[in-house]
C-alpha cells in the first residue's frame, strides 16, 4: 500500500521513481525505500495503526532544488509527514543526492 502511495503520487513530476533502486539511463531519479515499520498503536491485542518511515532520495547531476520542494508538497498533500532531510554529493558516481524522511500513520481495520 505504502509503495504505491508513493509512486503514484511522485508519477505526476515525470521522473523515474523506483522502488529501493533505479536501472535506467537518466540523470535525475527518485528511489526510496522503508527502514522501518512499526506498530503504533494497539486495540484488544490487535495492532490498529502502523507507521511507516520512508526515505526519500532524489539524484541528479544538476540542480535539484525545485524537485526536491516538488517531491515534499506532493508526499506531503498526500498525508505523509515530514522528519528530516539531508543534502549529500557522492563522489563515485557523481550524482547529487537529496535524501528526504516522512512518516505515514496507517489506520488498520480491527
Amino acid at each position: 500500500m505504502i509503495n504505491k502511495l508513493v509512486i503514484d503520487t511522485l508519477k505526476p513530476l515525470g521522473v523515474p521513481v523506483g522502488f529501493q533502486k533505479y536501472s535506467g539511463q537518466e540523470s535525475t531519479y527518485i528511489t526510496f525505500h522503508e527502514y522501518l515499520q512499526t506498530g503504533e498503536e494497539f486495540e484488544e491485542d490487535e495492532e490498529a495503526f502502523t507507521g511507516h518511515y520512508l526515505q526519500v532520495d532524489i539524484w541528479s547531476k544538476t540542480d535539484y532544488t525545485t524537485l526536491g520542494g516538488n517531491v515534499k508538497t506532493l508526499l506531503i498533500s498526500a498525508g505523509l509527514k515530514r522528519l528530516d532531510e539531508a543534502d549529500f554529493y557522492e563522489p563515485d558516481t557523481g550524482l547529487y543526492h537529496k535524501g528526504l524522511k516522512f512518516y505515514f500513520l496507517e489506520s488498520k481495520e480491527v
